[in-house]
Parts: C-alpha cells; sequence; structure tokens
C-alpha cells in the first residue's frame, strides 16, 4: 500500500517509522514532514488543509490510505473532502469527520457532548461576549483556581488557569473583548477546577468497535517542577505507573464506552482516534477534554510499546473490523524528553544547525520541528526533537533519554531535566 501520513511533527515521525515497519507498506508519503521523515519517507510540499493540493498529491502518487496527524484538517473537514470527491471517496481517511471532529474543536460541543451522555466531567458554563456579565457572576460560584477554555482551537495554549477571581474576570474580559485567542475564544468554557493528577488514555475505533492503547503523562509547563508557561509538551512517560488495572477499568467503563456508544447515538461515525485528557480525582477518572488525534509528544511513547503492525490496525479502522485485530503492548516503559528552542514558547530563532543526532545509538530520535537544508539538519519550530528510550523501569528508561541527549547540539537547545519527576 502507499500510504500518506499528513503533518510535519514528532507525532507524525513516530507514525512514519512505524508503518515503515510494516510489510503491508510499499511507498511511505508525509506532507510536508520535516527532516526525520525524510530518512524514511517521501515528503511532500503541501500544506495538510490545502484540499486540492493534498488530493493532487494522492492522485500522482497513487495513495491507498490517508492517516491525519493533526488537529486543524480535520476539523476543517479533509474526511468529508474525500467523500465528497467521486475521484477520492473510495480512500480510506484515518481521523474522523467534522462532526466527530467538533469533539475538539469546540470545547463547549465536547462539555454538551460529556453532560448528555454522562461522562464525568468538571461542571461548567459557556459565555460569549454578550454574556459577559454572567460569566463574571458564574466566576463568583466557584472557588480558586478558575479554569477559562476558549472553546476552539487555539495551538494548545488555549487554557488558563489563574488563582485569583480577580486576574479570571480579567483574562475572561480579554478572551472575549480583545480577542487574546482570536475567533478561538469568542465563546470561552469556564470550568471548576479538579485537583487530582492528569493523564491521557488513547483508543483507536472503527466507529463500531474499538482498541484502548496505552496511557500517558505528559510535561506541559516549560520549566522544571512543572513551572512557567505552558507548551506543546516537554515529555512523555507510558505506561503511568499510577493507572493500574482497576483504575484503567473505570476509565474504559465509565468513559470509553460511553463515548463510543454516545458517539453511535448522535449518529457520528467516527473512525480514527480519541485522546482522552483525564485527571485521575481520588481513584476516580473524570474528563478534561478530548482530542481527535493522538498527542504529541505522548505519540511519541505510546507508539513504539505498541508491537502490532500499526498498518493492519489502521486495515481494521478503515473496513471496520478492528474487533478483529489483535494489540500487543510491550510491557517496557518508553519515556520521551523534548529539546526545544531557546525562548520557546515564545519567540524562538530558527535555522539553527543540530549536530550529533547520528551517534544517538540508545534511544530513538524522533524529528518535531526539523528541516533539511544544504544537507544541514537545522531547527524550524519550538519543539525541535523528541529522545525516546525504552527500560525495564521509569529511571532505566529516562537515564538513556538524557544519556542520548548529551550526543545531540543546537545553538539555544533546552529540555527539561525532570521529566518524570513525580512518577519516580
Amino acid at each position: 500500500m502507499n500510504i500518506l501520513i499528513l503533518g510535519s511533527g514528532g507525532r507524525e515521525h513516530a507514525f512514519a517509522v512505524k508503518l515503515s515497519q510494516s510489510k503491508k507498506t510499499t511507498s511511505l508519503f508525509v506532507a510536508p514532514g520535516n527532516a526525520g521523515t525524510a530518512k524514511i519517507a517521501h515528503n511532500l510540499a503541501i500544506d495538510p488543509t490545502d484540499f486540492p493540493a493534498v488530493k493532487k498529491g494522492v492522485l500522482m502518487h497513487a495513495i491507498n490510505m490517508v492517516i491525519v496527524g493533526p488537529e486543524a484538517p480535520l476539523v476543517a473537514g479533509v474526511h468529508d473532502y474525500f467523500l465528497s470527491d467521486p475521484e477520492l471517496k473510495h480512500i480510506p481517511v484515518i481521523g474522523p469527520k467534522k462532526d466527530g471532529a467538533l469533539l475538539e474543536g469546540s470545547k463547549d460541543f465536547s462539555k454538551q457532548f460529556m453532560q448528555k451522555h454522562t461522562i464525568p466531567t468538571a461542571k461548567y458554563q459557556s459565555f460569549t461576549k454578550e454574556s459577559l456579565t454572567e460569566g463574571y457572576a458564574f466566576l463568583e460560584t466557584l472557588s480558586a483556581p478558575f479554569v477559562l477554555k476558549a472553546d476552539g482551537l487555539a495551538a494548545g495554549k488555549g487554557v488558563l488557569i489563574l488563582d485569583s477571581l480577580e486576574d479570571a474576570k480579567s483574562e475572561l474580559e480579554e478572551m472575549l473583548n480583545h480577542e487574546k485567542f482570536g475567533d478561538a475564544s469568542s465563546t470561552v468554557v469556564i470550568e471548576e477546577f479538579l485537583d487530582g493528577i492528569e493523564l491521557s488514555v488513547f483508543v483507536l475505533t472503527d466507529g463500531k468497535s474499538y482498541k484502548v492503547l496505552p496511557s500517558a503523562k505528559d510535561y506541559k509547563r516549560i520549566g522544571e517542577g512543572d513551572k512557567g508557561l505552558n507548551t506543546g509538551g516537554m515529555g512523555a512517560i507510558s505506561p503511568v505507573p499510577f493507572a493500574d488495572t482497576d483504575f484503567l477499568q473505570k476509565v474504559e467503563d465509565r468513559v470509553v464506552k460511553p463515548t463510543i456508544n454516545g458517539l453511535q447515538k448522535d449518529g457520528i461515525d467516527y473512525r480514527g482516534f480519541i485522546f482522552i485528557g483525564l485527571m485521575n480525582v481520588e481513584g476516580s477518572p473524570f474528563v478534561i477534554e478530548y482530542n481527535v488525534r493522538m498527542g504529541d509528544p505522548e505519540t511519541e511513547v505510546v507508539i513504539p510499546r505498541i508491537d502490532s503492525d500499526l498498518l493492519e490496525l489502521f486495515q481494521g479502522v478503515a473496513n471496520q473490523n478492528l474487533n478483529e485485530k489483535l494489540v500487543s503492548i510491550n510491557p517496557k516503559t518508553a519515556t520521551t524528553v523534548m529539546l526545544v528552542s531557546k525562548g520557546y514558547p515564545e519567540a524562538y530563532h530558527k535555522g539553527k544547525e543540530i549536530t550529533g543526532v547520528q551517534n544517538v545509538d540508545n534511544s530513538t530520535v524522533f524529528h518535531a520541528g526539523t528541516k533539511i537544508e544544504d544537507g544541514k539538519i537545522l531547527t524550524n519550530g519550538g519543539r525541535v526533537l523528541a529522545i525516546t528510550s525504552l527500560g525495564d523501569t521509569i529511571e532505566e528508561a529516562l537515564e538513556a533519554s538524557y544519556s542520548s541527549i548529551s550526543n545531540i547540539h543546537f545553538d539555544g537547545m533546552n529540555y527539561r531535566k525532570d521529566i518524570g519527576f513525580d512518577l519516580v
């Protein structure tokens, strides 16, 4: 099969590495890809949200399946575009259609969905510019800290957690009246703060049946000790030690099954990944958010632990016989540490030469924000490389990742030295 992966980050490189190992893969393409995918696949200079350009690439390279990495093309309706085009409709797309993608595309929609299908989540209300005063009043009914979420996509930066009522009211006004996150914050969800430990559970579904994939925990803050600004993710661990068999059974019974059943009841034919962001509150799972694709950098620790043929699983999604497929999980622990550009998650420079990647032999280096220019690997984003290792324990895997990092250099390279600190 000829496979096209849409996207350019560490998640897409992890998919490419895994799919390149399948005997069923004939040729692998990534659009637009990065320096890592260029070594194992054919990069296509295509914007994943430029659907006519995607179509041209699909037809030119006789693509048999499309895997959508990031959320933007899913929310924009890439799957619907394929189904509506006579030349494309026979090509399976791994990722939900526009109606299913609303689970991530609209925080308000996802909260309504959870409420409707009795899925445990924090109490909430949604507000617009016209109901700003009511928003202030709702904040006054809550206890600190206060959680404000931009309704739409905000590149992972649309969630604010604030310690004072005054700051919460000020930020609510910034979001609604001054478009702090653009159109994404034209509606703001305010919800009660859940006090617990965060983790993510990943599900692959064909619209009828599902497979639960390994759990993971990522680290969002730029600073050690989980301090500083939020990022797209500075590292991840899988599995999560506190997510034992009993807890994961609660997740499946109280969250996964009602989610899959809810989609079916609502007539949403959902085929692809569901990322369930959870809070473990005194042993009970509560949903913080849904994403409609795999997370990044969680993919870089989840996919390496799947021993099964990933393409075989994707075929199960496409043919709606996923229930017949077996998912084999490696019992080892996977850790990844993200190397980022100086200044990230605020302003940062691109184009810095990366050296030493070829000297890493104990870990897998997944490229995120990189490009090749004149034969050199250069930085091309805030999050640059994810260094993933497997070990019998978290400590062993982390030791391998940090040891591998010592081989790599680029100007301004930054990373957290305490990934997994709260789990060890």
